[in-house]
């Protein structure tokens, strides 16, 4: 946690500048995570009062170093969060579970119940606002169209983190925004930066080292720097309108495009080989099946169909418009935050 708050917190304060008049206070879920936590630090950075929701009295005396003031609590718990967020100027709801297949139950508990929960405490206590991390993938596979936040997804969704989100983005926060809550829906790509943990970060340091020979040729993804996204929900907290969904995406590209990029950082000439789509749908075919039978296997039968040709594209245009998003281009981003990994992994030797 330590690294976390220090490297965001000086690199956000040499970003564009936060233009608030007068400091106020915000109750963050998530705030120890990926987006959450360049979130934080720039509102540290900014002068504002953050209260964020942490799971254990170890993080919440770590990140109170730092001049956060920690929540002890869940987002499934709803009247255990009240007292924290009772008074704040703001919600940013962030908090999130990935680990489908490991624990199916508690990621639909967070995701799920947990963000309804939060919204439901905005309501009541008042808050004039609440901007939630949602994703691209709410849309699932949007088969090379850039879409915007008008388009719905009908089908089945390609995995159960996508389900799962959509479920949040639409089950949820849409009626709830109907129904007057001021919720702020942001939707991020793929997000990629400094002390990314994701799968995509592990294949991005692979393709620094050398080690990525092969990967899908038209896989594809709206590529956002994470200190753009963080700045994407401070300023959707000025001037998004409540009961808006915005896409945060970035400029798309191909997942092997990113990986030359990251690998040409590090001084690598070789570029991986391109995988046809009907080469992955063969293998994915394969091994979904059988998914079913070794649950282990399901996180690479999920990535086997993603690397079958799906794309997750967005038009960010009304983000640019009306919060004026303006994110760096992979070529700018990329090279500092493959530094920044090659960097971390020399420190962890």
């Amino acid at each position: 946690m330590r690294w976390l708050w220090t490297v965001s917190i000086l690199r956000s304060s040499a970003s564009d500048p936060i233009s608030y008049h007068l400091p106020v206070h915000y109750f963050v879920t998530g705030a120890t995570g990926f987006v959450g936590g360049y979130l934080t630090s720039q509102l540290l950075a900014a002068g504002h009062d953050v209260t964020a929701l942490v799971r254990t009295r170890e993080d919440g005396l770590d990140i109170a170093e730092y001049g956060v003031r920690p929540h002890i609590g869940s987002v499934t718990d709803k009247e255990g969060m009240r007292r924290g967020v009772r008074g704040v100027d703001g919600v940013f709801h962030s908090a999130g579970h990935r680990l489908a297949f490991a624990d199916r139950k508690m990621m639909h508990a967070v995701n799920v119940l947990g963000s309804r929960n939060v919204f439901e405490l905005v309501r009541e206590l008042s808050i004039p606002k609440c901007v939630l991390t949602s994703t691209l993938n709410v849309f699932s596979d949007t088969k090379g169209v850039a879409v915007d936040e008008s388009h719905r997804f009908t089908g089945k969704h390609l995995t159960e983190y996508d389900r799962v989100r959509a479920e949040v983005h639409f089950g949820v926060a849409l009626p709830m925004m109907g129904n007057g809550i001021p919720i702020v829906a942001l939707m991020p790509g793929m997000v990629y930066g400094p002390r990314d943990t994701s799968a995509m970060a592990h294949l991005i340091m692979r393709a620094m080292l050398g080690r990525v020979l092969a990967v899908s040729a038209t896989t594809a993804y709206s590529w956002a720097h994470v200190m753009d996204v963080a700045h994407a929900h401070i300023l959707a907290m000025q001037f998004g309108r409540p009961g808006e969904s915005y896409i945060v995406g970035g400029p798309a590209h191909t997942v092997r495009a990113a990986l030359v990029v990251a690998g040409k950082s590090a001084g690598k000439k070789r570029e991986p080989i391109p995988i046809p789509s009907w080469l992955a749908r063969s293998a994915a075919a394969v091994v979904r099946p059988l998914s079913h039978v070794v649950p282990p296997w399901r996180r690479t039968a999920d990535r086997l169909r993603i690397a079958a040709g799906v794309t997750y594209l967005g038009d960010d245009s009304k983000a640019r418009q009306e919060l004026g998003f303006d994110p760096r281009s992979l070529a700018d981003g990329m090279p500092d935050a493959a530094r920044a990994t090659l960097e971390e992994m020399i420190e962890d030797g």
